[in-house]
This record gives C-alpha cells, sequence and structure tokens, in this order.
C-alpha cells in the first residue's frame, strides 16, 4: 500500500493546537497502518512561531514542495490561526496552495484556515464552516461560499471545514476513519481519550455558551438550574421564583443580560439535552420527550423540526450508533 502523504500549510503565528492535534491523529494513524506519512510546509525555511511562542521547524518550503512532485500530495490541510489574514496576502503562498489543492485528492482547513482556502478559490459553490466568531466574516468576504456556522465540521466531497482549534481533531479522526475505517478511527480515539464519535453536524457550542453569561449571580444560578433540570416547570413564573424577582423584571433582566428570552433559552436547552440522548443512548422518543422537559413525542417533533429541520428520528439515524440499521 502506498504511502498517505499529508500535508499541513503553516504561517507566522498559527494557533499550535490547530496544527498538532490533527497532526497527532494521523500519527497515530501512520503508527496502526504504517501508510501515512506527515509534512508541514511554510514559505519560508527556519522556525515558524505560533501565536502563543511555540515554534516548529516545517518539513519543507513552498519551494521545496513542488505541486509536480512525483510523490503527490494526499490531503492539504490549512491550519488557523492569528496569522492566516497576513498569509492570504501572501502571493507565492497562496499560489502554492491553490497548486497543491488542484493536484491532492483532498484539501481541509482547521478554524479560521478556511480564509487560506478562499484566498485560494476553493470555496465558490461549496459548503463550509470555520470558527463561529469569523463565519459572517466568510460568508461576506467569499460570497461564493454557503457558510454553515454551526456545525463542528462540514465535508462538501473532497473538500474538508472544521470549527474552531479542536474541532480539527474530529475532523481528522473523521478523515481517519474514511481512509482507514472505523476500527482504526475508535482505536485512535480511545488512545487520545477522544469522543469515539462527535459527529460533525454537532454544533459548534452549547445553549448556555451561545448566551451571553449574566453578570447577577441569581440569573446565573437559573441558568444552571435550567440545565440540570429541563424536565421541570422552566416558565417565567416558576424561574422568577427561583430568582426571587417579579415575573415582568425578570423576563426583562433575563433578556438584557443573555440576549435571548426565557422561552428560546429554555427550549434550546431542552433541545440540547434531547440531541445528547439521541446521540448517546438507545431511550425511546417518548422518554426522551419527557426526560428533557418537552412532555409529548409531538411537541418534541414540532421543536426539531423548527429549529434543527429534521425529526428527532431522523437526527438519531444521522448521528447516532444506536440508531437502527436500515432494512435490507
Amino acid at each position: 500500500m502506498s504511502s498517505r502523504r499529508i500535508v499541513f500549510a503553516v504561517f507566522p503565528d498559527f494557533q499550535i493546537l490547530d496544527l498538532t492535534g490533527p497532526h497527532e491523529v494521523f500519527v497515530q494513524a501512520g503508527l496502526r497502518t504504517g501508510s501515512v506519512t506527515i509534512e508541514t510546509v511554510a514559505a519560508a525555511p527556519g522556525p515558524v512561531p505560533s501565536s502563543g511562542g511555540l515554534a516548529i521547524s516545517p518539513t519543507r518550503t513552498i519551494d521545496e514542495s513542488s505541486a509536480d512532485s512525483p510523490d503527490p500530495v494526499d490531503t492539504l490541510i490549512a491550519v488557523g490561526g492569528a496569522g492566516v489574514d497576513r498569509a492570504c496576502e501572501d502571493a507565492d503562498f497562496v499560489g502554492w496552495f491553490a497548486r497543491t489543492a488542484r493536484r491532492a485528492r483532498r484539501t481541509a482547513s482547521v478554524c479560521n484556515g478556511a480564509f487560506l482556502l478562499g484566498a485560494a478559490g476553493l470555496l465558490d459553490g461549496r459548503r463550509a464552516v470555520t470558527h463561529w466568531s469569523r463565519c459572517a466574516e466568510l460568508a461576506e468576504r467569499y460570497p461564493g461560499v454557503t457558510v454553515d456556522p454551526d456545525p463542528i465540521f462540514v465535508r462538501d466531497g473532497e473538500l474538508w471545514t472544521s470549527a474552531g482549534v479542536t474541532a480539527g481533531m474530529d475532523l481528522a479522526l473523521a478523515m481517519a476513519e474514511a481512509d482507514h475505517g472505523p476500527e482504526v478511527s475508535h482505536a485512535i480515539a480511545r488512545h487520545l481519550v477522544m469522543f469515539v464519535q462527535r459527529p460533525g453536524g454537532q454544533a459548534q457550542f452549547s445553549a448556555q455558551l451561545a448566551a451571553q453569561r449574566p453578570g447577577r449571580e441569581p440569573l446565573r444560578d437559573v441558568l444552571d438550574w435550567i440545565a440540570d433540570h429541563p424536565d421541570a416547570d422552566l416558565g417565567v413564573p416558576a424561574l422568577a421564583g427561583r430568582a426571587a424577582m417579579s415575573e415582568r423584571n425578570f423576563a426583562r433582566v433575563f433578556r438584557t443580560e443573555t440576549g435571548r428570552t426565557p422561552g428560546a433559552y429554555v427550549e434550546s436547552t431542552r433541545i440540547e439535552a434531547a440531541r445528547r440522548l439521541l446521540e448517546t443512548t438507545a431511550a425511546t422518543l417518548d422518554s426522551v420527550a419527557r426526560t428533557c422537559g418537552f412532555g409529548t413525542v409531538e411537541t418534541l417533533h414540532r421543536s426539531f423540526r423548527r429549529t434543527l429541520h429534521v425529526t428527532p428520528g431522523e437526527y438519531r439515524r444521522h448521528f447516532s450508533p444506536h440508531a437502527p440499521s436500515p432494512p435490507s
């Protein structure tokens, strides 16, 4: 079996975890299959500093890593980091990346490395993701791309993009599974103490992370209570009583401090809890609905349809190892 040549494109002020996380996944794949070689390529020789100060010595420069090499690149990966915008202005670096991508079997980005893909003209007509804080900017700068801000990684054919930092490891693990099968990817996940399967369609952040963290302690306590008790009475009267506030004042302060209404926040928390159960357990939909505070399967269905555009059953079939096998 010929070796799969994995090439990481790095630049000054890259994010160290964008490189070392996926790099280690591919190292582990190589140890188990003997069919992976890994390189780092930079614009110039010498140490390349990361944004945190740690530096790496690239394997090759862009002049030494010709796209016409008889040893073709299997997977080309753009890391992200604070220096990505400057890297996008380096015509030689971007040109090398574009030429190499045209010859590679697969091209990917980690975090805001997606901007390098855009600068190389690789995103037009494609679906992609980047770190949540720069999704709107990516869509504005490259209007030909369909930016999906929610998933932790997106695969559009042989173009792969991932969200921030650790999502790059999930992307690399999914690539390892595609290349070498689930037995190898599961062994890597166990060794690196990763989720064996954190599907790309999972959200980048939870309801609590998406909301602004309140400055007032009573409201912080309420948010923690909601997360721990999705099946409780989470109407405004009950929550206002827990915060020792009037209902009107609670609703006003809650929206001011979290950026969301109590009802919207409660629903997103319950959906998040339901998604976890659908992904990780074989619980019935009726049990999921009751455990997560929806009451009935019909209400669970309506919330999933309205917010995720799929039914709970469809979500489980797509993301859970507990999903029933399709009929033969």
